[in-house]
């Protein structure tokens, strides 16, 4: 068992960092013992972690796969040493996070809100907006990102969960107009799309080429609120293209059927962002591993 924990870290640091030489420099390790550790990881699974070209490198499929579980992992036993000193040590003080409007009241709120409960001393100071603050001149603690991080200059950040996008429509809709089960159905269905400041998002799905497709169904109507979005598609206005976590139980009742699931859906990054700092807050730190340990369950459908 020791055998199979030796490099994770190493292996998720690569992933998180994006590369070997980012990986090492966070470790304090150099870039050849990194590439060296992911080869060892790679000859013991007989699996490609990552697609490497001289430019770029990705997560292959197993690669994804393995992430998720060893970064559950690591989550956990990042868990289990703070239940351990939280044991001995009440967090206490004002946490102030910003985070994105609905991403935040659906997600990431009911989770601070259990840890203040928890702890008696901490008071939550919650911001939600869906603009990038400057967390060092606004005065927060901790943010949350999801996608794009920005040049985060002066601040740390870990993942702490995977977003997964998928098609989805009602039963009704799916009834009168037919199940799609290729991308190019899509465009002989009627969308709900997202669109902002005149700018309509297309729907992306990842190629085995390591690219990304890009899918513009026919839409009458565009909304900036994915809610909006969700409720239109359980109403039967067409197909939409949301978050697992927006959708999920609104899947479980039925109102809403996950579409085209055997086509690679867009996975991105929920990240914790805060100021770069020797000490870090108990209060910072255990909130980072809450939302870590419980956002993943979101997900998944």
């Amino acid at each position: 068992m020791s055998d199979h924990l030796n490099g994770v870290d190493v292996f998720v640091a690569t992933v998180e960092c994006g590369s070997f030489a980012a990986a090492a420099e966070r470790l304090h390790l150099t870039r050849s013992a990194v590439a060296k550790t992911i080869a060892r990881i790679e000859a013991r699974l007989e699996v490609r972690l990552f697609h490497r070209t001289t430019r770029s490198q990705s997560l292959t499929e197993d690669g994804q796969v393995y992430y998720e579980r060893c970064s559950r992992a690591l989550e956990e036993l990042r868990m289990g040493e703070s239940a351990l000193e939280t044991g001995r040590r009440e967090a206490s003080g004002r946490l102030r996070v910003s985070m994105p409007v609905l991403f935040g009241r659906r997600c990431v709120a009911p989770v601070l809100a259990g840890l203040a409960a928890s702890h008696r001393r901490l008071e939550i100071d919650l911001s939600f907006s869906d603009r990038p603050v400057d967390l060092i001149e606004d005065g927060f603690d901790l943010a949350i990102r999801n996608g794009d991080t920005g040049d985060g200059a002066g601040l740390m950040t870990r993942t702490i969960s995977l977003q997964r996008m998928t098609v989805c429509g009602s039963p009704d809709y799916v009834a009168r107009h037919g199940r799609p089960e290729t991308l190019d159905d899509l465009m002989a269905h009627h969308a709900i799309t997202y669109g902002r400041a005149g700018r309509i998002r297309t729907w992306q799905f990842p190629t085995s080429e390591n690219g990304m497709l890009e899918v513009t169904p026919a839409s009458r109507m565009r909304f900036d609120d994915l809610e909006a979005i969700a409720d239109a598609a359980e109403a039967g206005h067409g197909l939409a293209w949301l978050p697992c976590w927006l959708i999920r139980e609104r899947v479980h009742n039925g109102r809403l059927l996950p579409l085209l699931q055997d086509v690679p859906r867009l996975v991105f990054r929920t990240h914790a962002l805060w100021p770069e700092t020797p000490h870090l807050p108990l209060r910072v730190r255990l909130a980072i591993d809450a939302l870590a340990a419980a956002l993943p369950g979101s997900a998944e459908l």
